[in-house]
């Protein structure tokens, strides 16, 4: 059994446009007393052909957490266009929320992110270039989060049986 469990995640200012930070509103449960913060990170996927243009928006550490039901914001920068290939920036993507415990991650949460050209462009040509990212409008599937929970040990006893 997990000792922390998301109960809840808002995605909050979407549709926004693209140079818009992310906001995440979190709420999750904590059934005991852990000995260390909660690593929560956004990780925006800039190429679903190549990990390497993925980014850490951000990463705070939370902590210390009180049992019960706890809830936060999580802010992140947007992504910095110089590191997404110039075909990837229109079009589906996808980003991540992640919560680790001890380095070892136990949850994520990844939405499907749809960046839209805001003005009329002919479709055989393309949207102008460079493109002028004030226009871009990024839109975030909120409704449907791909929820993946991965089994860790929680306590210091490097035999304890894994929970998830």
């Amino acid at each position: 059994m997990s000792l922390v469990n998301v109960v809840n995640m808002v995605v909050l200012d979407n549709p926004s446009h693209f140079l818009s930070p992310f906001s995440f509103e979190i709420t999750f449960e904590c059934l005991q007393e852990l000995a260390d913060d909660l690593e929560w990170k956004v990780l925006y996927v800039g190429s679903a052909e190549d990990t390497t243009h993925d980014q850490v928006l951000d990463e705070i550490l939370v902590g210390p957490i009180p049992v019960g039901i706890n809830k936060f914001v999580l802010s992140a920068d947007p992504p910095d266009i110089g590191q997404i290939p110039e075909g990837d920036v229109l079009g589906v993507t996808v980003v991540l929320v992640t919560c680790s415990y001890r380095e070892k991650e136990f949850v994520r949460v990844g939405y499907y992110v749809n960046n839209e050209y805001e003005e009329p462009f002919d479709e055989e040509v393309g949207p102008p270039k460079p493109l002028d990212m004030s226009k871009v409008r990024r839109s975030i599937l909120a409704e449907k989060p791909r929820v993946t929970r991965f089994p860790i040990a929680w306590g210091d006893d490097p035999e304890e049986k894994l929970e998830g």
